[in-house]
């Protein structure tokens, strides 16, 4: 089932605490595009189509990455591409995210999501995984 854009960027809002739809949107598009370049194949494209369209053609067309970044690194490369962003804020808003498109994407895709990127990212997407 694809989420529509407003219920996709109202849970994005209310787990982000954010003030306006625009950050949420902002915070949204950021972390697509990043998450888009550390997933490959039929993966990214399943993701996609759980998503709103203008979404899934973010995800679909990632920003470059020369190297799948760890946790840490994603969320300090998110604050680098929103402005006024802390570590702290970019973690809170990769968290609003990602935790999202892991309830649109379901458990089975999030367990698939998962095996492509680094380790920790199972908290990103708030779905901790035992060890």
């Amino acid at each position: 089932m694809v989420l529509r854009r407003e219920a996709f960027l109202d849970r994005v809002k209310e787990r982000g605490e954010y003030e306006s739809d625009q950050e949420a949107e902002r915070a949204a598009r950021v972390v697509l595009a990043l998450l888009g370049a550390h997933l490959v194949g039929g993966v990214r494209a399943e993701l996609a189509a759980r998503l709103p369209e203008a979404f899934a053609l973010i995800l679909l067309n990632p920003l470059q990455s020369a190297e799948p970044l760890s946790p840490e690194r994603f969320v300090r490369a998110t604050a680098a591409w929103i402005e006024g962003a802390t570590e702290t804020t970019a973690a809170w808003d990769v968290s609003a995210v990602l935790s999202t498109a892991a309830d649109a994407a379901g458990d089975h895709l999030t367990r698939r999501i998962l095996l492509q990127l680094p380790a920790g990212y199972d908290l990103l997407f708030g779905r901790p995984q035992p060890t």
